[in-house]
């Protein structure tokens, strides 16, 4: 089946939900947020996303079987923002691309880079079939030029499929200039956490392949059993591997992992539920070779980014370069990263179970 493209336009959103595309179970209706914020609600019969089309293309929400699977946050709505801080809950942030993580006082690059509330110039909707099945899908294309610096296009494309409660990504990054630039990339994919729920995932476990992170970051307070965690974790990071109420990942902590892939390529993460059910992550190595995990859980947030797929680990440029963390792109050419997420059902979880068990050995 060939490919469908609508272009879309500021124009097609206000603040009445109005339906844009129907085919069989695949709908996706556009609405303006009071914030000002233009937004794409795509739903399958298992359940929706809530997209931003021309901010950052986030993934504002994902909810499949009822449950929304998205990190409790401080906002209701996504706010009209270029700061990072001022509009943090949403299920996917692109980070990067020109940095990423947390600027140091060497560092003066924003919090995560351009990337997260990027403004898009163009965003299409597509719809069509693939292998997997027939899709509905968002896609855009935001230009970063900087004179002397950079110039770069980013291209991200989220689908949804028929029947499917899995969200297939995909990000390719072209460099226009003639000369190579630097590049640094994380999809910041936040999860709500499930009490007892238990993390699983394809990486051998000790301190020196799940990293805890030591260095605070200026902006995050703490209270003094903070840092027993942390030294306990960073002895016996699988201390983590069940996230039990009570446990003090208050403001934050933070892991670089190590994963390996299947013969596929592919590295796995789950966050089994106590009933079976799980939240679930897969990336490629070869394109994202670190695997971040942040987990946060106070009164105000609670998001367990239970694999945040990276090129560096989340210290700011000046700390990655120095650990060769930072990538370079040729001049006039692409890079691409693909993942999937979303959620699963009880035998799909045991299954990908048993992968990561043979994987790990």
């Amino acid at each position: 089946m060939a490919e469908s493209t609508i272009h879309l336009q500021p124009e097609f959103f206000n603040s009445k939900e109005r339906l844009l595309v129907e085919s069989a179970e695949l709908r996706v209706s556009s609405f303006r947020y009071d914030s000002g914020v233009a937004a794409l609600r795509l739903s399958n019969s298992q359940g929706e996303l809530v997209m931003l089309p021309f901010q950052g293309q986030q993934i504002w929400s994902a909810t499949f079987g009822g449950r929304n699977l998205t990190m409790r946050s401080m906002f209701d709505a996504p706010q009209s923002t270029s700061d990072y801080a001022k509009n943090y809950g949403g299920f996917l942030l692109h980070c990067g691309f020109t940095a990423m993580g947390v600027p140091t006082a060497q560092d003066d690059h924003p919090l995560h880079g351009e990337l997260p509330n990027a403004v898009y110039q163009q965003a299409w909707l597509v719809l069509g079939e693939d292998e997997n099945g027939a899709y509905i899908g968002l896609g855009g294309r935001y230009r970063h030029t900087v004179a002397f610096n950079y110039n770069y296009t980013a291209e991200p494309l989220v689908k949804l499929y028929a029947g499917s409660s899995l969200i297939h990504v995909s990000l390719v990054c072209h460099n226009l200039k003639q000369t190579p630039m630097e590049y640094m990339y994380l999809a910041h994919a936040n999860f709500r956490p499930v009490d007892n729920g238990q993390l699983l995932y394809s990486a051998v476990v000790t301190p020196q392949t799940v990293r805890v992170r030591r260095s605070i970051p200026s902006h995050v307070k703490f209270a003094p059993d903070y840092l027993t965690f942390m030294d306990a974790l960073g002895e016996k990071p699988e201390l983590h591997h069940r996230l039990t109420p009570g446990l003090a990942f208050d403001p934050e902590i933070v892991f670089g992992i190590d994963y390996r892939a299947d013969a596929d390529g592919w590295a796995h993460t789950l966050q089994l539920h106590p009933d079976g059910n799980a939240d679930y992550i897969r990336h490629r190595p070869e394109q994202l070779p670190v695997g971040v995990r942040w987990i946060c859980r106070t009164p105000d947030q609670d998001a367990a980014g239970i694999n945040l797929p990276a090129t560096a680990e989340p210290e700011g440029y000046t700390a990655e370069k120095a650990k060769g963390y930072v990538k370079e792109l040729a001049g006039g050419a692409q890079w691409r990263c693909d993942y999937v997420m979303g959620a699963l059902g009880k035998d799909e979880a045991a299954q990908v179970a048993k992968r990561i068990e043979q994987i790990v050995g």
